[in-house]
């Protein structure tokens, strides 16, 4: 098999051994043809997107003033993913493609829980953005960020995934949410590149930018199984719906007796119960482990946030947790959470 020093030695002229001039073309050579590997990478996952990504103007509500931002087509006939932040307090506002196409907006839906929202553009034949799995991600991968930063429309900007599994506090109004496994990158984000396409080599968007956190430090909503739930959700009925339990808790380490018969170490662990909640009516306590509902394993507050989706609401459901050293079944009807 040819390697790339192999290609590399053969471009270049030959020297006596041990000449230091051959060992500074060698590693000349390597470096231009490594650069160039890398420009041809990002260069292709730009022209791929570039179309797709937008500048949004927004129209805020009377009081609000106007905004910017950036968001992604993600089909043909018009339908845009960008941050809610982006769109609070707006419902329409004019997107603008970097080919000069100015089209009007409105806004479809809001979930300010995952900071993403779904704009809806008044033109169809847009340049869909292909959508890829935040969860086949490494540390170390290259990554590419198009946006509109401080109003430079089309702006492109490299970097690598610095970390994964973080997480970002979201609120709205008096309910608060962690937005769970959001990409960390050091692909250089400024103002206006909220809502913009975070992408991987092939040019397909694996998260959504949504915060400059410090200098070289980015952070992204991935594109995952359960970020397309939320996007569906948004197309569909404009909102997202999520049960609501009432629990204040964390992470705690179960027994290991009782961590040998689950098949895991943790447990959510009750640190305080709100008030007329449906866990307080149901009998839950401070000082109560929580290891599933409904059947699906609790190790955390992840597990949680996962498992209290819409269509528990109303529903009686079963409770498991450890109380006293013993396991004991609690049944508990969750009611829609409210914002």
């Amino acid at each position: 098999m040819v390697t790339l020093d192999d290609r590399v030695a053969d471009a270049i002229p030959t020297a006596p051994d041990g000449d230091p001039r051959a060992d500074d073309q060698l590693t000349e050579a390597i470096e231009e043809e490594a650069l160039d590997a890398y420009s041809t990478a990002v260069s292709g996952a730009a022209a791929r997107l570039i179309p797709s990504v937008a500048s949004l103007r927004v129209d805020r509500r009377s009081g609000w003033g106007g905004g910017a931002g950036s968001a992604v087509a993600f089909t043909a006939d018009g339908f845009l993913l960008t941050n809610a932040h982006v769109v609070a307090g707006a419902e329409r506002g004019t997107a603008t493609f970097v080919d000069g196409d100015e089209l009007s907006f409105s806004v479809v839906g809001r979930d300010p829980l995952s900071d993403l929202a779904v704009v809806r553009a008044s033109g169809s034949g847009l340049s869909a953005a292909p959508f890829g799995d935040a969860a086949r991600l490494r540390v170390g991968q290259l990554v590419v960020a198009i946006g509109n930063p401080l109003g430079f429309a089309g702006s492109v900007t490299a970097g690598v995934i610095s970390a994964l599994g973080r997480s970002l506090a979201a609120r709205d109004g008096q309910a608060s949410r962690l937005v769970e496994n959001v990409i960390q990158t050091d692909a250089a984000l400024n103002p206006g590149n909220s809502g913009g396409a975070l992408a991987d080599i092939r040019g397909r968007v694996v998260g959504i930018n949504t915060a400059v956190a410090g200098v070289g430090l980015g952070l992204a909503v991935p594109i995952d199984a359960a970020t397309r739930t939320i996007i569906a959700a948004l197309m569909r009925d404009g909102r997202v719906r999520r049960a609501y339990l009432g629990v204040v808790g964390g992470t705690r380490r179960l027994p290991v007796a009782l961590a040998e018969r689950l098949g895991r170490p943790s447990g959510l662990a009750v640190v305080q119960l709100l008030e007329a909640s449906p866990a307080a009516t149901a009998g839950i306590r401070a000082g109560d482990l929580i290891v599933s509902l409904d059947g699906r394993p609790i190790a955390g507050v992840g597990d949680l946030q996962r498992t209290l989706v819409g269509d528990l609401v109303g529903r009686s459901v079963e409770v498991t947790l450890e109380r006293d050293g013993q396991l004991a079944d609690v049944a508990i009807t969750p009611t829609e959470l409210r914002v």
